[in-house]
Protein backbone atom coordinates (compact mmCIF):
# COMPACT_ATOMS: atom_id res chain seq x y z
CA UNK A 1 0.00 0.00 0.00
CA UNK A 2 1.47 3.44 -0.88
CA UNK A 3 1.42 6.08 1.57
CA UNK A 4 -0.84 8.82 0.50
CA UNK A 5 0.47 12.71 1.47
CA UNK A 6 -2.70 14.93 1.62
CA UNK A 7 -1.63 18.61 1.38
CA UNK A 8 -5.22 20.02 0.97
CA UNK A 9 -5.86 20.17 4.37
CA UNK A 10 -3.01 22.15 5.93
CA UNK A 11 -4.56 25.17 5.65
CA UNK A 12 -8.03 26.84 6.45
CA UNK A 13 -7.81 29.66 3.28
CA UNK A 14 -7.45 26.29 1.06
CA UNK A 15 -7.60 28.99 -2.11
CA UNK A 16 -5.31 31.71 -2.27
CA UNK A 17 -6.06 35.10 -2.43
CA UNK A 18 -7.10 36.25 -5.96
CA UNK A 19 -7.92 32.55 -7.09
CA UNK A 20 -10.73 31.21 -8.60
CA UNK A 21 -12.00 27.39 -8.79
CA UNK A 22 -11.60 25.96 -12.13
CA UNK A 23 -12.03 21.90 -13.17
CA UNK A 24 -9.04 21.09 -15.15
CA UNK A 25 -5.43 22.89 -15.26
CA UNK A 26 -4.80 24.92 -18.18
CA UNK A 27 -1.82 23.70 -20.43
CA UNK A 28 0.88 26.49 -20.85
CA UNK A 29 4.46 25.82 -22.84
CA UNK A 30 7.38 27.89 -23.23
CA UNK A 31 7.73 26.28 -26.80
CA UNK A 32 4.88 25.50 -29.50
CA UNK A 33 5.36 22.05 -30.27
CA UNK A 34 6.87 19.42 -27.39
CA UNK A 35 9.07 17.14 -28.82
CA UNK A 36 8.72 13.23 -28.25
CA UNK A 37 11.57 12.51 -26.07
CA UNK A 38 13.90 10.01 -26.61
CA UNK A 39 14.09 7.53 -23.42
CA UNK A 40 16.80 5.90 -24.24
CA UNK A 41 19.10 8.12 -23.58
CA UNK A 42 17.22 10.47 -21.28
CA UNK A 43 19.23 10.90 -17.37
CA UNK A 44 17.95 12.47 -14.42
CA UNK A 45 20.53 14.58 -12.96
CA UNK A 46 21.21 16.03 -9.57
CA UNK A 47 24.46 17.99 -9.31
CA UNK A 48 26.22 21.10 -7.87
CA UNK A 49 26.58 21.79 -4.03
CA UNK A 50 26.21 17.75 -2.86
CA UNK A 51 28.22 15.10 -1.96
CA UNK A 52 27.08 12.51 -4.16
CA UNK A 53 26.30 13.78 -7.48
CA UNK A 54 23.27 11.46 -9.28
CA UNK A 55 22.57 10.25 -12.80
CA UNK A 56 20.16 8.07 -13.54
CA UNK A 57 17.42 6.63 -16.00
CA UNK A 58 13.44 6.84 -15.69
CA UNK A 59 13.35 3.25 -15.16
CA UNK A 60 15.76 3.85 -12.34
CA UNK A 61 13.35 6.67 -10.65
CA UNK A 62 10.14 4.40 -11.18
CA UNK A 63 12.21 1.58 -8.96
CA UNK A 64 12.69 4.02 -5.80
CA UNK A 65 10.00 4.83 -3.26
CA UNK A 66 7.13 6.82 -4.03
CA UNK A 67 4.30 8.26 -2.49
CA UNK A 68 0.58 9.71 -3.54
CA UNK A 69 0.14 13.10 -3.22
CA UNK A 70 -3.20 14.48 -3.41
CA UNK A 71 -3.31 18.69 -3.55
CA UNK A 72 -4.49 21.47 -5.09
CA UNK A 73 -2.29 23.36 -8.00
CA UNK A 74 -2.46 27.39 -7.74
CA UNK A 75 -1.48 29.00 -11.21
CA UNK A 76 -0.38 32.54 -11.43
CA UNK A 77 -3.08 33.58 -14.21
CA UNK A 78 -5.51 33.33 -11.09
CA UNK A 79 -7.20 30.05 -11.29
CA UNK A 80 -6.81 26.87 -8.88
CA UNK A 81 -8.28 22.89 -9.45
CA UNK A 82 -8.66 21.04 -6.23
CA UNK A 83 -6.88 17.65 -5.39
CA UNK A 84 -5.16 16.77 -8.17
CA UNK A 85 -3.84 13.13 -7.94
CA UNK A 86 0.06 12.57 -8.57
CA UNK A 87 2.89 9.75 -7.97
CA UNK A 88 6.28 10.10 -7.78
CA UNK A 89 9.80 10.15 -5.57
CA UNK A 90 9.44 12.67 -2.66
CA UNK A 91 12.25 14.84 -3.75
CA UNK A 92 13.42 14.91 0.55
CA UNK A 93 13.99 11.46 -0.86
CA UNK A 94 16.10 12.91 -3.82
CA UNK A 95 18.23 15.27 -1.33
CA UNK A 96 18.90 13.00 0.84
CA UNK A 97 20.07 10.63 -1.51
CA UNK A 98 22.94 13.46 -2.95
CA UNK A 99 23.26 15.02 0.33
CA UNK A 100 23.30 18.63 0.26
CA UNK A 101 26.75 20.35 1.49
CA UNK A 102 25.92 23.12 3.61
CA UNK A 103 26.56 26.13 1.57
CA UNK A 104 23.51 24.80 -0.98
CA UNK A 105 20.65 26.94 -0.33
CA UNK A 106 18.83 27.36 -3.26
CA UNK A 107 18.18 24.67 -6.23
CA UNK A 108 18.04 25.32 -9.99
CA UNK A 109 15.01 22.98 -11.99
CA UNK A 110 16.50 22.73 -15.92
CA UNK A 111 14.22 20.92 -18.36
CA UNK A 112 13.83 19.11 -21.48
CA UNK A 113 12.66 22.20 -23.28
CA UNK A 114 15.20 24.71 -22.11
CA UNK A 115 12.71 25.98 -18.90
CA UNK A 116 14.44 26.75 -15.47
CA UNK A 117 12.59 27.42 -12.47
CA UNK A 118 14.78 28.26 -8.98
CA UNK A 119 13.65 28.04 -5.19
CA UNK A 120 14.77 28.08 -2.22
CA UNK A 121 16.36 24.48 -1.62
CA UNK A 122 13.83 24.00 1.97
CA UNK A 123 10.72 23.70 -0.72
CA UNK A 124 12.17 20.32 -1.73
CA UNK A 125 12.55 19.28 1.91
CA UNK A 126 8.78 20.00 1.99
CA UNK A 127 6.51 16.37 2.99
CA UNK A 128 4.04 17.01 -0.45
CA UNK A 129 7.09 17.80 -2.60
CA UNK A 130 7.94 15.37 -5.29
CA UNK A 131 9.15 14.51 -8.53
CA UNK A 132 5.83 13.34 -10.33
CA UNK A 133 5.76 10.25 -13.33
CA UNK A 134 1.72 9.88 -12.43
CA UNK A 135 -0.95 12.37 -12.87
CA UNK A 136 -4.12 11.17 -12.00
CA UNK A 137 -3.48 7.22 -11.62
CA UNK A 138 -1.83 7.25 -15.52
CA UNK A 139 1.66 8.21 -16.68
CA UNK A 140 1.49 12.32 -17.15
CA UNK A 141 0.25 13.24 -20.27
CA UNK A 142 3.10 14.47 -22.14
CA UNK A 143 1.38 18.06 -22.32
CA UNK A 144 1.11 18.00 -18.42
CA UNK A 145 5.18 17.36 -18.08
CA UNK A 146 6.10 13.77 -19.27
CA UNK A 147 8.33 12.38 -18.12
CA UNK A 148 8.91 13.83 -14.74
CA UNK A 149 7.40 16.46 -13.09
CA UNK A 150 8.31 18.69 -10.15
CA UNK A 151 5.34 19.46 -8.18
CA UNK A 152 5.56 21.69 -5.01
CA UNK A 153 2.22 22.62 -3.91
CA UNK A 154 3.16 25.56 -1.55
CA UNK A 155 4.19 27.75 -4.28
CA UNK A 156 2.36 28.96 -7.68
CA UNK A 157 2.18 26.11 -10.23
CA UNK A 158 4.79 27.68 -12.53
CA UNK A 159 7.40 26.54 -9.74
CA UNK A 160 6.26 22.93 -10.43
CA UNK A 161 8.04 22.52 -13.95
CA UNK A 162 7.57 19.75 -16.46
CA UNK A 163 9.68 17.94 -18.52
CA UNK A 164 12.77 18.11 -15.56
CA UNK A 165 16.31 16.46 -16.21
CA UNK A 166 18.01 18.10 -13.68
CA UNK A 167 18.33 19.43 -10.27
CA UNK A 168 21.73 22.11 -9.70
CA UNK A 169 22.09 22.59 -5.86
CA UNK A 170 23.47 26.80 -5.73
CA UNK A 171 24.34 28.95 -3.15
CA UNK A 172 23.05 31.85 -4.33
CA UNK A 173 19.60 32.40 -5.83
CA UNK A 174 19.54 32.83 -9.45
CA UNK A 175 16.20 33.46 -11.97
CA UNK A 176 15.00 31.35 -13.71
CA UNK A 177 12.99 31.80 -17.13
CA UNK A 178 10.16 33.04 -16.16
CA UNK A 179 11.99 34.97 -13.12
CA UNK A 180 14.35 36.61 -15.52
CA UNK A 181 10.99 38.07 -17.28
CA UNK A 182 9.40 39.81 -14.19
CA UNK A 183 7.96 36.48 -12.05
CA UNK A 184 8.44 36.50 -8.23
CA UNK A 185 11.60 35.03 -7.01
CA UNK A 186 9.52 32.75 -4.67
CA UNK A 187 6.17 32.74 -5.89
CA UNK A 188 3.96 31.94 -2.11
CA UNK A 189 0.23 31.83 -3.51
CA UNK A 190 -0.85 32.89 -0.04
CA UNK A 191 1.37 36.14 -0.38
CA UNK A 192 0.38 36.70 -3.88
CA UNK A 193 4.14 36.62 -5.01
CA UNK A 194 3.41 36.75 -8.65
CA UNK A 195 5.71 39.42 -10.14
CA UNK A 196 8.20 42.03 -8.92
Amino acid sequence: MKRIISSINLRQDRLPPGQRWISTPVVYDIVEQIPDWDMNSYRFKVWGLVENPIEMTYEDLLSLPSVELIADFHCVTRWSVKDILWEGVPTAYILNLVKPKEEARFVMVHCLEGYTTNMPIEYLFEEDSILAYKMNGQIIPKRHGYPLRLVVPKLYAWKSAKYVWGIELIERDMPGFWEQRGYNMRGDPWREERYW
